[in-house]
């Protein structure tokens, strides 16, 4: 099994001191623990994307660039890309730069967005916000593969021989497709032969499972091998300490905040309980032993190779976060990584010195260390 963090860079009020960092404050955080992700062995950093309070991810295209300057091996995952409000032509140019700049270490996930701010911004709505990430993607697919590009479509200007640049270090990115609650994701992912993320946080596992099955058979109906279809998965909350009694005492403050604000905003609580929540949520809070056996489940469930800990670590302090994550990787990975095969993702592309012209796609790949 492979291993992500991801952060939306949520930035409101402490649960349990009531402090809101400043946004440098943020953001430093953010840089230092994908440092620190690289450091413990974690296979990838996700940046996800929202347009609204209380999140400080709007550009992560910039924050990733910058994480890139202080990394080396880590790759780099958006989590999500919301191509329904982007223009495929400039996200192309934007993870086109940054996959060169990161040395071939990047991944995106894509999906439609949510968020009550992107029809006031970007005058996307329920209506139409499925079509657009539907179009988006197929402009989006045939930049990363075509020297140049003739398109015609509904949201932006059409296209006639094309060329944009720079083009990509690696050839092409891989491209992952954001699943929530919908089938259009899934169908879109299936039809292309594009690997799934599920984002399984909000409801118990069933929904998920069920989306994940439904991509497995239309991957099958689309003509794909069914041993090639990849699925990752999310997670809600994360902590993990030496036995149960100390995970759910740290924790249960920062849950208890959680709850009051979810009932503050009429929002539907479906786990009323912090022990209800650990039980049958994907949050990961418990004993070393009791983490591995829950995500073993999830497993048999879904399938996945990939997992990310939802860890903005809001409530916890750095040195709690710190220690969770060490604990994780030096007790629970090694146990999952064994238990649950999985593909590797790609290294790092480095090149033995510059090139007086770019390189093609195979001396890259010649070029290629590491398997992540």
């Amino acid at each position: 099994m492979k291993f992500l963090i991801l952060t939306l860079i949520s930035n409101g009020p402490d649960p349990v001191t009531g402090r809101t960092p400043s946004a440098h404050e943020r953001f430093r955080r953010v840089v230092d623990q994908a440092v620190l992700a690289e450091q413990l062995g974690f296979d990838g950093y996700a940046v996800g994307e929202r347009h609204e309070r209380p999140f400080f991810s709007s550009a992560p295209p910039v924050v990733l660039a910058h994480i890139a300057a202080r990394t080396a091996r880590i790759r780099l995952f958006t989590g999500v890309t919301t191509l329904s409000l982007l223009d495929p032509v400039r996200a192309y140019e934007d993870y086109a730069t940054l996959d060169q700049l990161a040395d071939g270490r990047l991944e995106l996930i894509i999906g439609k967005g949510n968020g009550s701010a992107q029809a006031q911004l970007f005058q996307v709505t329920t209506e139409d916000q499925w079509e657009r990430n539907r179009e988006g993607y197929e402009l989006f697919r045939r930049l990363w593969r075509e020297p140049k590009v003739t398109w015609s479509g509904q949201f932006r200007p059409s296209l006639t021989d094309a060329e944009v640049w720079p083009k990509p270090l690696q050839q092409p990115i891989r491209v992952w497709h954001g699943s929530a609650t919908s089938r259009d994701s899934v169908e879109l992912a299936a039809r292309y032969g594009d690997p799934l993320f599920s984002a399984n946080v909000t409801y118990s596992v069933e929904p998920y499972a069920e989306l994940v099955r439904y991509y497995r058979e239309r991957w099958a109906h689309h003509g794909h091998d069914p041993a090639d279809a990849l699925v990752g998965a999310g997670t809600a909350g994360f902590y993990v300490a030496r036995n149960s009694q100390e995970a759910l005492e740290t924790y249960r403050p920062i849950f208890d905040a959680r709850l009051r604000m979810f009932e503050r905003l009429g929002l539907p609580v479906v786990f009323p309980t912090l022990e209800d929540y650990v039980e049958r949520s994907s949050a990961l809070i418990g004993s070393p032993a009791q983490i591995a056996d829950k995500v073993l489940r999830y497993h048999a469930e879904l399938g996945n190779e990939v997992i990310h800990l939802h860890s903005d670590g809001d409530g916890l302090t750095q040195a709690e976060h710190r220690a969770a994550l060490e604990l994780f990787q030096s007790e629970v990975a090694p146990v999952l990584r064994r238990e649950i095969p999985s593909r590797p993702l790609a290294g790092p592309i480095r090149l033995t010195e510059p090139p007086s012209t770019p390189s093609s796609p195979t001396e890259r790949e010649q070029l290629r260390v590491g398997t992540g």
